[in-house]
C-alpha cells in the first residue's frame, strides 16, 4: 500500500461542524499509527477553553477548532464550565479565549475555573503548554483582566507558555487571527500536514451575508420615549423593519447597531484643529473627507494609547500611581486634542484614531409576537464633563434620529446561545431585570405566550419611580392580569424614604423562590454588571440559605450547581 486511507465522517453525518472536525482529527490520528508504509503524522491533541458572557469567545473557539484540523490538530472546544482543574491537569495543548466583564470579572462559564486554579490546593500543571487570548475594550480600566490572570496562574501553576499572551480590543479580528496562526505553530511539534476536514464555513451565518461586517440597513420605523413626566432618565423603545434581510434571532440575542457619531461633536472637533471637514483622509483602501470619516468610522470616545502618545501626552490614568499621584483622565478624543500642542494635521489624526465600532443591545422582543420585526430598549446617555455636554454615541444616536427621515440603520444579530429560555416550554422561569434590563425578559414573556407556553414566570423588574419609570407599564400589568406573569414583583428605590432594589424584594420572598428553584426554575438576570448583578448574586445565595435553610457553604454549593446546570444566567453589561 503506497499510502493510507484515512476515513472521514460525512458531512451529512448527525454531528455538528466541530463534533465531526474532532472525530476526523481523532480518526487520522489513529489511523496515523497503523502499520501502512506511508502513514499521516498522528495529529496533535489540543484543547481550546472558551469563556464567554456573550457568545464571541465561544464562535472564536470553535472557528479555531476548524481551522486547527487543517494544521494537523485534533482539536477541541471546551466550555470551562464543563472543564475541572484536576482535567486541565491532563491536557497537553491548550489555549485560552476569554473575555472579561464588569470590574475585571471571568465571566460566568468560567468562574468555577477561575476560582478553581486561584485555590492554594490548585493541581500543578507541569504538561500543559499553552497561550492565552483575550477579549475586552480598553474603554473598561480592568481591560483583559480575566486572561491575565489565566495567563498568570497557569504559568504559576507549573504550565509552559509556548506564546505571550494576546490582548484583543473591539476590533478583534486581526489581532485574533495573528495570534491563532502564531499558536498553532507554536505548538506544532511536526510540520503542519493536512487532513480530512470538514470545509471551512463563511464567517457570515445567514445566506445573504449580512453580518457584522456587512449590516443589513434596516428600516427604523419607530423611536419612541417610554421615561414618564419627570424621570431622570431617557429610556427609548426602538423598532427595526427585517424584512428581506435573512437576518433572523432567538429571544436572548442580541441587536449590534452600526452608530455614527454625534454632527455637534464632530464639528467641535473640526473648529478646534482649524479644519473645514473636506480634507481627504484614508479609510482602509479608501480616500473619504474627513468629516465623513469623523461621522461615521471613527471612535470619538476614550483616546487610543497609541494617539496619546503620538500626540506626546500622558496616558490616561483612572488610579494614582504608588506616590499618590494621579494623571490625567482623558475622557474622549477632544479632551486630549484641547490640550494637544500642536495640533495634529487631518492625516495625522485619522491614521491614531480607532475605528468606530458597533454596539449590542439585548433584544426586547419575540419573533413569533413580531415576524419581520426586532425591538430595543435602549436608555439614552447624556452627561456633562468640564462643562461640556456628552452623549452615549449609539445611544442617542438611536433615541433623536428622525423617523422616518433618516431611518436606515445597519444592523447584525449577535446570537447568545447562553441565554436562552429552558427547551421545556413547562419550566418555571424567574426573571430579574430593573431598568433597561428587562430588555430580554420582554422578549421571554412575548415568546413564552406566543409559544404557548404553560411554565410559570416571575418577574422582578424595579427603576426609581413607578410613576415615571414603569417601562412597558401596560404590557407588564395585562401579562399579571391574564395571569401569564404568574409573579411579579416590583421595586421603586426613589418612592419612599428607604430605597428597595430588586434583590431586597428576592430576600422578602425566600421562601417562594426557593421553592421555584427546587422545582427547576431557571433564575435569569439581566442589568448592570457592576452594582445590580453582583447584589442579585448575593442575594440568590441569601436567599438559599434562608429558604433553604442551607449553611453558607451549601448555599454557595447550591447556586454554583445551578450556574454549572445552566439554570442560573446572565446577561450583564
Amino acid at each position: 500500500m503506497s499510502q493510507l486511507l484515512i476515513p472521514a465522517i460525512p458531512e451529512n453525518a448527525p454531528f455538528s461542524i466541530e463534533q465531526r472536525a474532532w472525530l476526523n482529527g481523532f480518526l487520522a490520528g489513529i489511523f496515523s499509527r497503523t502499520a501502512a508504509p506511508v502513514a499521516a503524522p498522528a495529529l496533535e491533541p489540543l484543547t481550546i477553553l472558551f469563556g464567554s458572557q456573550t457568545g464571541t469567545a465561544e464562535s472564536l473557539a470553535k472557528r479555531a477548532v476548524k481551522e486547527a484540523a487543517k494544521r494537523g490538530f485534533a482539536a477541541r472546544a471546551v466550555d470551562m464550565s464543563a472543564l475541572g482543574a484536576p482535567q486541565l491537569a491532563l491536557e497537553k495543548n491548550v489555549l485560552v479565549i476569554t473575555s472579561t466583564y464588569g470590574e475585571g470579572e471571568p465571566p460566568d462559564n468560567a468562574r468555577a475555573l477561575h476560582t478553581a486554579l486561584t485555590a492554594g490546593d490548585a493541581p500543578r500543571l507541569g504538561g500543559v503548554r499553552f497561550s492565552v487570548c483575550g477579549l475586552g475594550d480598553t474603554n473598561y480600566t480592568k481591560f483583559c483582566q480575566c486572561a491575565k490572570d489565566f495567563d498568570s496562574r497557569l504559568e504559576q501553576l507549573g504550565a509552559t507558555r509556548a506564546l505571550p499572551r494576546t490582548e484583543c480590543d473591539l476590533d478583534l479580528e486581526e489581532p485574533f487571527t495573528a495570534w491563532l496562526g502564531a499558536a498553532f505553530n507554536a505548538l506544532s511539534s511536526a510540520p503542519a500536514v493536512t487532513v480530512p476536514a470538514p470545509a471551512t464555513l463563511p464567517a457570515a451565518a445567514p445566506a445573504t451575508g449580512f453580518s457584522k461586517s456587512n449590516p443589513f440597513p434596516a428600516l427604523l420605523r419607530t423611536s419612541r420615549n417610554l421615561s414618564g413626566e419627570g424621570s431622570a432618565k431617557q429610556v427609548h423603545h426602538i423598532e427595526f423593519l427585517l424584512e428581506n434581510s435573512g437576518l433572523v434571532y432567538e429571544p436572548g440575542d442580541a441587536l449590534g447597531v452600526v452608530p455614527q457619531n454625534c454632527p455637534e461633536l464632530v464639528n467641535d472637533l473640526l473648529a478646534l484643529l482649524n479644519l473645514d471637514g473636506r480634507e481627504k483622509v484614508a479609510v482602509g483602501a479608501e480616500r473619504v473627507p474627513l468629516r465623513q470619516a469623523l461621522t461615521a468610522n471613527f471612535d470619538l470616545g476614550k483616546p487610543s494609547d497609541d494617539l496619546l502618545k503620538f500626540l506626546r501626552l500622558p496616558l490616561s490614568k483612572s488610579t494614582a500611581d504608588a506616590d499618590g499621584t494621579k494623571g490625567p483622565v482623558f475622557h474622549h478624543v477632544i479632551d486630549a486634542l484641547l490640550v494637544a500642542d500642536p495640533k495634529p494635521s487631518a492625516e495625522d489624526l485619522a491614521r491614531h484614531l480607532r475605528k468606530l465600532q458597533p454596539r449590542l443591545y439585548s433584544i426586547s422582543s419575540s419573533p413569533r409576537a413580531h415576524p419581520g420585526e426586532v425591538h430595543l430598549t435602549v436608555g439614552a446617555l447624556r452627561y456633562d464633563v468640564a462643562g461640556r455636554a456628552r452623549r452615549g454615541v449609539c445611544s442617542t444616536f438611536l433615541a433623536d434620529r428622525a423617523v422616518p427621515e433618516e431611518s436606515q440603520v445597519g444592523v447584525f444579530v449577535h446570537a447568545n446561545r447562553a441565554f436562552r429560555l429552558p427547551a421545556d416550554g413547562q419550566t418555571p422561569v424567574i426573571m430579574v431585570g430593573p431598568g433597561t434590563g428587562i430588555a430580554p425578559f420582554r422578549a421571554f414573556l412575548e415568546e413564552r405566550l406566543a409559544a404557548g407556553a404553560p411554565g410559570r414566570n416571575w418577574l422582578f423588574f424595579g427603576d426609581q419611580s413607578a410613576s415615571s419609570d414603569f417601562l412597558y407599564r401596560d404590557e407588564i400589568l395585562g401579562w399579571q392580569e391574564s395571569g401569564h406573569l404568574s409573579r411579579l414583583d416590583l421595586a421603586w428605590s426613589r418612592d419612599q424614604s428607604v430605597k428597595i432594589y430588586v434583590q431586597h424584594r428576592m430576600l422578602e420572598n425566600a421562601g417562594e423562590l426557593f421553592a421555584w428553584l427546587e422545582a427547576g426554575a431557571h433564575f435569569y438576570v439581566c442589568g448592570d454588571a457592576s452594582r445590580m448583578a453582583k447584589d442579585v448574586d448575593v442575594a440568590l445565595q441569601q436567599v438559599v440559605e434562608r429558604g433553604g435553610g442551607r449553611s453558607p457553604e451549601k448555599a454557595a454549593a447550591y447556586v454554583q450547581a445551578l450556574r454549572a446546570a445552566k439554570r442560573y444566567v446572565r446577561d450583564v453589561y
